[in-house]
């Protein structure tokens, strides 16, 4: 599931609010998990609204296309529905599954450290890109790392990415300085 973090917080976003659709507060959903799907697995979201946390529940939704469509209970019309674009949509991180041992949420790699088997400092995991055929870490260079060179890394598991510890914060990978990104 793709995800990022909320700020100085132990929320995490799964998507965020789009346009309006139709006359019955229909808005539609822009889902940061993969497949787009997997948010529709919650119910209940914790957005700011008008400068305030809100509770909001998703009490019906549907296809259009490639694009999801959902309607929040109490958002029954399309003035009052406009209210919620752009607005993003959190869950508590206890709320998502549990992964197998080895397996990471895109947001728990962001801001880690990144050090090569030379134990030169890349930088950090600014995002993380999807291209189809692997992920690639965005790592951007910070005032500890050997260079000022943004570097985009395959998320290849046990070839380049040769692990990763959370508790230390960093990602050790096989990867050469003065490899072109």
């Amino acid at each position: 599931m793709v995800s990022k973090p909320v700020a100085g917080s132990e929320k995490v976003v799964l998507g965020e609010i789009g346009r309006v659709h139709g006359l019955k507060g229909w808005l539609k959903l822009i889902s940061f998990t993969s497949p787009i799907e997997n948010i529709l697995d919650y119910s209940c979201f914790t957005a700011q609204v008008g400068g305030r946390s809100q509770e909001l529940e998703l009490d019906e939704h549907s296809r259009a296309n490639k694009a999801l469509l959902v309607h929040f209970k109490g958002y029954d019309d399309p003035e009052t529905a406009r209210l919620l674009t752009g607005t993003e949509l959190t869950i508590a991180n206890e709320k998502l599954p549990h992964l197998e041992h080895g397996e990471f949420y895109w947001h728990q790699l962001q801001d880690l450290r990144v050090v090569n088997q030379h134990e030169q400092l890349f930088g950090r995991v600014s995002h993380l890109l999807e291209t189809g055929a692997n992920d690639v870490l965005v790592v951007k260079a910070d005032s500890e790392s050997i260079d000022d060179r943004e570097r985009l890394i395959p998320y290849l598991v046990d070839s380049v990415v040769i692990e990763i510890d959370l508790e230390n914060q960093t990602i050790r990978v096989d990867w050469e300085a003065d490899y072109l990104d």
